[in-house]
């Protein structure tokens, strides 16, 4: 069994049922048109041209090349996770909590996977390294954004009664204890979701991917299991230091609630 090549005239073919995107857009006076355009254009500009990138990587099978694709990610992560907050922490350490605790445990997670599970020779052969990192930082991600909005979000919500319990002696991991728990609940819900609906629910998409190329239905099966636990650890990893970071950040030495730290809120 070989996987089918698609043509450019297949693309096209799926292109079509964006129609029913836009027709809902100009039904219901959403005004998404010119969005849904510009980001399927964006899509297929990108993954274009990220096809070419990884076919002359993977060719190159180069420890720099290979270490170069990994620091875009690391610098789109870091942007990815600060646009998408409603308030975002101001300043660059932000930005580097942000880009850092993401890339560093989906780093740690997939250096532990090539050289301790899958074993490739090169243990750094992109063709490898370069997908499992990718899946590693786009999970860990999400859950770094989620744990960073809802942090801030709660210590805006609960700004009087954190800042009453700073006053009374209290240390600032005692006083956000209660919004940091639900922020990294909320972190974690994405991917414990993801875990309980595999298989009975939804095929994963690796899973799908190396059945459609044409690999046994078992052997996707062990892979996606894998790539499951792996994604869960780095997103934990990422979800515990974004949020203790997120604390630290909108705190001081003196276990101070420092709001003003947040984009558009004044002390």
């Amino acid at each position: 069994m070989s996987y089918i090549s698609l043509t450019p005239l297949d693309l096209v073919l799926a292109g079509i049922v964006l129609l029913l995107n836009g027709a809902i857009s100009v039904a219901f006076r959403l005004g998404l048109e010119r969005s849904i355009a510009i980001s399927t254009l964006r899509m297929v500009v990108q993954l274009a041209l990220i096809g070419l990138v990884l076919k002359f990587i993977f060719e190159a099978t180069s420890p720099l090349w290979t270490a170069a694709f990994a620091l875009v990610m690391f610098v789109a992560g870091g942007y990815e996770v600060w646009s998408r907050q409603d308030t975002p922490i101001a300043g660059w350490r932000a930005f580097a909590l942000g880009a850092s605790v993401p890339f560093i445990a989906g780093l740690a997670i997939t250096i532990f996977a090539m050289t301790v599970i899958i074993e490739p020779n090169p243990w750094y052969a992109p063709r490898f390294f370069l997908p499992i990192l990718g899946m590693m930082i786009g999970n860990a991600l999400a859950g770094v954004a989620l744990v960073l909005n809802t942090i801030t979000n709660g210590v805006k919500q609960d700004r009087i009664s954190i800042e009453g319990q700073l006053a009374l002696g209290a240390t600032r991991f005692q006083a956000l204890h209660e919004v940091l728990r639900h922020a990294m609940k909320t972190g974690l819900m994405p991917i414990l979701t993801a875990m309980a609906a595999s298989g009975l629910v939804t095929l994963p998409g690796m899973m799908t991917g190396q059945i459609l190329a044409g690999i046994d239905p078992m052997d996707a099966a062990k892979y996606q299991i894998m790539i499951m636990f792996l994604v869960a650890g780095a997103t934990a990893l990422s979800v515990f230091a974004g949020g203790i970071g997120a604390v630290y950040l909108l705190t001081d030495d003196r276990h101070r609630l420092r709001l003003e730290r947040l984009q558009g809120i004044d002390r």
